[in-house]
């Protein structure tokens, strides 16, 4: 069993930039693909990014080049630096980890274990 506990979301201006942490306990961190997601209101919950136990690293095309994801393994925990936050990246953003195929990274339910959500709300 694996436990996410998400932080780091907040209220923010249009260009601003926020980081979001996402510290898991219980098995061994390094063996999952790690994942973040993020959910607005009314609509699905989408793929953001991910880092595969491989080394990949992968953005959905909307955030490409504003966010950055990154991991510590020897302190269970991934990061998703946000940068030049728009209105529209206003959602509840998700941890998630996946004992998967590397392929499924962007897969939703490829993910077995997910943290809380921690809010994100950029104003214009």
């Amino acid at each position: 069993q694996v436990q996410l506990v998400e932080a780091g979301g907040g209220l923010v201006h249009t260009g601003d930039s926020l980081r979001l942490a996402c510290t898991a306990s219980g098995r061994t961190f390094s063996q999952y693909n790690m994942g973040w997601f993020r959910q607005a209101p009314g609509k699905a919950r989408e793929f953001v990014a991910a880092m595969t136990r491989s080394g990949g690293i992968y953005y959905r095309d909307s955030v490409q080049g504003r966010f950055t994801m990154s991991r510590v393994n020897a302190k269970n925990t991934v990061y998703l630096q946000m940068n030049s936050l728009k209105p529209e990246d206003t959602a509840v953003y998700y941890c998630a980890g996946s004992s998967a195929s590397d392929q499924y990274y962007a897969t939703l339910n490829a993910y077995d274990y997910w943290g809380q959500g921690t809010q994100v709300t950029v104003s214009s």
